[in-house]
């Protein structure tokens, strides 16, 4: 089990992106300043080498495509079913932008280690 961050400071807010990794799935965190459970997505991993084909909201009304997005993002970077919850409080385009730039982060640092 290991725990990963990463941030990202925009007009003054500080987001970020925290995943909890575990033997077989991830947690996906995406919020603004405190850890809040938000929209929450599942999805798992395609085949071979391919990005996430099944996803599906579990909870929430507010950013289902950010939530959606990020778990289909963060099974097909790490090959894992995956969790992903969305609190942020800014338009859902640019939260999927941010998210997606914390992961490519986040995924970059896993590699670097790995090497």
């Amino acid at each position: 089990m290991s725990f990963k961050e990463a941030s990202m400071e925009r007009e003054g807010k500080i987001f970020r992106l925290s995943i909890l990794e575990l033997s077989n799935a991830l947690l996906a965190f995406f919020y603004e300043d405190n850890m809040k459970l938000g929209t929450l997505a599942i999805a798992l991993p395609g085949p071979g080498d391919s990005q996430a084909t099944t996803s599906s909201v579990l909870l929430g009304g507010k950013y289902l495509l950010s939530a959606r997005a990020l778990a289909e993002r963060v099974a097909g970077s790490f090959k894992k079913m995956s969790l992903a919850s969305v609190n942020v409080e800014i338009s859902e385009p640019e939260g999927i932008r941010i998210a997606a730039a914390l992961l490519d982060d986040l995924t970059r640092k896993q590699r670097s280690q790995s090497q």
